[in-house]
């Protein structure tokens, strides 16, 4: 499971030596220097340890000799990892979930540990071959079910799974050779898909502000017109609907009713229904056309989290596949794009260490009476959802606004008790931004931005200046949702609000 970042460069090197290789999976690295190693040391446990040294990237391995069939090995990096045991018999499994009604005790593992497991006993080791005890714990699944997996809150660990929801959403749909969306199955070919005049993509709610952001991609990397409606609107509007437009449903859960409603209406009327959600054989997923699944797990948390960068992903997915069919884009940039994308979970990765400074910031703007999120272009949906995020759970009042907008009402709500939340990160629209954030400075308002790392412009003028990796623009709204996201929970953590269960909500909206 998982994604070998240097696995081009370990592909070569491994060619030069007269290696074949029989697939396109960056997995298949792995056999191959494993056996290299093991030839070399005649040790299985130090082969794993030298080969998992080479290896960048986010990955879980579980590893046979042939010559020693009794024995599994699994190691981890980056990725979780779960050694269950039951009546001599031993799992690894991503979550203990599969385990239930198998192992009696589970244990995760860290980063670089090795699990060696036979039938009858589990043995860890470090990388460095030392052996390693491990507390076993009793899988209960009646209390397990829905682990916190060791955070305070359900919310908190999807936040931190969002990394691993990205390689789960991903790794089966990018090529080996990262050329091209494996989609091959979707019944849209490019004759078809040229006929197509119009996109609508139907949500609500979170699953909105990621359509919102799927309309920036899918218009500038497919040249499709994109429409994207609330749900609860959509179906009450008499849209224009027929077989020459292709509607999107997205829903976390594949039952929310207005969205299912919306989906309905399309279909009376001809028109191709592609469903995003995450819960196969939910009603989305039966009623569509066709099914792109978001790979994101169990989402516990009220106020959604890995799945709105899941959903990101999967529309960021399906963009670059229409781009291919349509030759909207060169082989070279589908390649280009599809090469950063890989890279993505190790950079969430990283992030994931802004979460003390994140309840430092809650600590000081506490108090404050109202929160503006402001964005353009494709962060824009990122303001809506920082936004959402932060009443949902908090109740502190929060709204979400285009930044090109900000005169045209909301600069009336500017005092000391407003503080101004700015994405802005440096692209093409960075000076208008910048623009925005000077107006609200001057008017007495505090400012948090969102911004580029080595951005001493943006840092110079705020109170606060969050710094976030270089990467290409359609990768920004994942890795900023991780801040948006760390400041509501730490918000709601200081205020004493319920985090997972927020009042008045409901995970999935099933009646209108």
């Amino acid at each position: 499971n998982g994604i070998i970042e240097n696995y081009s460069q370990l592909r070569d090197e491994l060619k030069k030596k007269g290696r074949t290789f029989s697939s396109e999976t960056d997995t298949e690295i792995v056999a191959h220097l494993l056996d290299i190693e093991y030839h070399k040391t005649g040790d299985e446990l130090k082969a794993i340890i030298n080969t998992i040294a080479m290896l960048r990237g986010m990955f879980s391995l579980g590893i046979i000799f042939k010559h020693n069939r009794e024995t599994l090995y699994a190691v981890k990096y980056g990725t979780p990892l779960v050694v269950g045991h039951g009546d001599s018999v031993s799992y690894i499994a991503s979550d203990i979930h599969p385990l239930a009604g198998y192992a009696k005790t589970y244990a995760f593992l860290e980063d670089r540990e090795i699990a060696r497991l036979a039938p009858s006993s589990v043995e860890v080791f470090d990388a460095d071959g030392k052996t390693v005890k491990k507390k076993q714990h009793a899988l209960d699944i009646s209390q397990e079910a829905f682990s916190k997996a060791g955070y305070r809150f359900y919310m908190e660990k999807e936040i931190h799974e969002q990394p691993q929801v990205i390689i789960n959403t991903i790794q089966s749909r990018i090529s080996g050779a990262r050329d091209a969306v494996l989609l091959d199955d979707l019944p849209l070919d490019s004759q078809k898909l040229k006929n197509i005049k119009r996109v609508y993509i139907i949500a609500c709610g979170t699953a909105w502000h990621a359509a919102l952001t799927g309309k920036y991609l899918m218009e500038k990397f497919a040249k499709i017109p994109v429409e994207v409606d609330i749900a609860s609107e959509f179906r009450y509007r008499q849209p224009l609907l027929d077989r020459d437009v292709l509607t999107i449903l997205i829903s976390q859960s594949g039952e929310t009713a207005d969205t299912l409603a919306a989906g309905r209406e399309a279909k009376k009327h001809g028109s191709f229904v592609i469903a995003i959600c995450n819960k196969p054989n939910s009603t989305m997923h039966r009623e569509s056309d066709f099914t792109v699944f978001t790979e994101a797990g169990v989402e516990i948390g009220v106020a959604a989290t890995k799945s709105f960068t899941a959903q990101i992903s999967t529309l960021l997915l399906l963009s670059l596949h229409f781009s291919k069919l349509l030759g909207t884009m060169d082989d070279g940039k589908i390649k280009d794009t599809l090469e950063g994308f890989v890279k993505i979970p190790v950079i969430l990765e990283g992030l994931m260490n802004i979460s003390e400074e994140m309840g430092k910031i809650a600590s000081r703007f506490i108090k404050a009476r109202t929160f503006l999120f402001i964005g353009r272009g494709i962060h824009y949906p990122v303001a809506l959802e920082g936004a959402l995020k932060l009443k949902e759970i908090t109740y502190i009042h929060a709204e979400g606004y285009a930044a090109g907008e900000l005169k045209h009402g909301p600069i009336a709500l500017v005092d000391d008790e407003l503080v101004l939340i700015a994405v802005s990160p440096m692209d093409d629209l960075y000076e208008k931004s910048i623009s925005n954030i000077e107006e609200v400075s001057a008017r007495g308002g505090s400012v948090i931005a969102i911004g580029t790392e080595g951005d001493e412009r943006l840092a110079s003028i705020s109170d606060v200046f969050i710094p976030l990796p270089r990467v290409s623009w359609e990768f920004l709204p994942i890795l900023e949702a991780v801040p948006i996201q760390m400041l509501a929970l730490n918000m709601a953590i200081k205020k004493g609000t319920d985090v997972d269960k927020p009042r008045n909500l409901a995970k999935s909206v099933t009646v209108e």
